[in-house]
């Protein structure tokens, strides 16, 4: 870390959460402000995340939100080192919005601008609270990406597997969007599995004789969407059983892609970072893989698994102090990226999602 504190600011507008953030980043990294603005109440009735409105949202919310942070850590515009803002990937309207803001603040002030790719914000996040030893496996796993990763620093990662078809976190949210749950998905879910009977419906196994380490979680969405037409209606005791039931599925194939990862590459540390590694079950469960593997096991704070802004500006700060960030010509000359892959040697992987084939 740097001797003299750096004040870093950071915006994250990549999904249906507006975030912005400052660190104070010397010997430790202090999180001085972190602020959040979610959309669920906008996006309830269409029973998803809605492009449109999510980047009207972002463009209204934006500025708001980093005025709030910048007070919340009594810091002015002037005082900062850094401005991070995410530029990619995710919902391109939202992306603009965030990252046109930042550029305009970083030009009106002179204060030098990082383009922060979402996923190493994601990546880096176990830093927010003392890091983990590197190289380190990440199991990246979150509403959009599903991804094992090996990370070796600041913009160093190598992809071992991902998804073929849906992110885990999509198909939490179809699971419980079908039984009439809330948004979001995952936590809804969560708690209604407690209750539940994890064995009373059959859910596949996916991809289990293939090598690698990739996911699949297309099925077990169709098995979930069976089971509940086989059981209709659906009073609260079933609806418990099929979370149950899908919950144990889908975080036994997480962890059983990531047990092979692990002894595969070696790493001594296992990381979680995504909205769904907030899932306590998968937490305890990637706990005692890494207890029997003999790695330690670290994941950040539930406030840092999904999105803000807090994890996009440590991973500019960084990016910036390793040499890797743009030159501020090129930050500003950067157009906001809907796909933008951590590891940009790995060969792409083609598979079918909810809008058809992706890469």
């Amino acid at each position: 870390m740097s001797e003299q504190p750096q004040l870093v600011l950071g915006l994250e507008s990549s999904c249906d959460d507006t975030a912005a953030a400052v660190l104070c980043i010397g010997e430790d990294v202090e999180v001085l402000s972190s602020i959040v603005r979610g959309q669920d109440a906008a996006h309830a009735p269409f029973g998803g995340v809605v492009p449109e409105i999510a980047a009207r949202a972002h463009a209204d919310l934006i500025d708001i939100v980093a005025e709030e942070a910048l007070a919340e850590a009594e810091v002015s515009v002037p005082d900062l080192s850094l401005i991070a803002a995410t530029a990619g990937p995710g919902l391109i309207g939202g992306v603009m919005a965030g990252f046109t803001f930042a550029k305009g603040l970083s030009i009106a002030s002179g204060v030098p601008l990082v383009p922060v790719n979402h996923l190493e914000g994601h990546a880096l996040s176990v830093g927010l609270e003392g890091g983990a030893e590197l190289p380190y496996l990440l199991l990246l796993v979150s509403g959009g990406h599903t991804q094992l990763l090996i990370i070796e620093g600041p913009g160093q990662a190598r992809r071992l597997g991902t998804t073929i078809d849906d992110a885990a976190g999509e198909a939490f949210d179809k699971t419980a969007k079908l039984m009439g749950l809330p948004a979001p998905g995952g936590p809804a879910i969560e708690r209604l599995a407690r209750d539940g009977d994890a064995e009373r419906f059959a859910m596949p196994r996916p991809l289990l004789g293939r090598e690698g380490y990739d996911f699949s979680f297309s099925g077990m969405k169709t098995a979930v969407r069976q089971a509940a037409q086989e059981a209709a209606p659906l009073n609260e005791s079933t609806k418990a059983d099929l979370a149950a039931s899908f919950q144990k599925a889908a975080i036994a194939h997480l962890i059983r892609q990531t047990e092979r990862a692990l002894a595969q590459s070696g790493a001594k540390a296992l990381v979680a970072a995504g909205g769904v590694a907030s899932n306590s079950v998968l937490r305890s469960e990637l706990e005692a893989l890494a207890e029997r593997s003999g790695a330690s096991f670290k994941a950040p704070a539930l406030r840092y698994c999904t999105d803000n802004a807090a994890m996009i500006a440590l991973a500019g700060y960084q990016l910036h102090a390793a040499g890797l960030a743009p030159s501020q010509e090129d930050a500003l000359a950067l157009a906001p990226r809907p796909r933008w892959p951590l590891d940009g040697e790995a060969a792409p992987v083609i598979g079918r999602g909810k809008r058809g084939a992706k890469v």
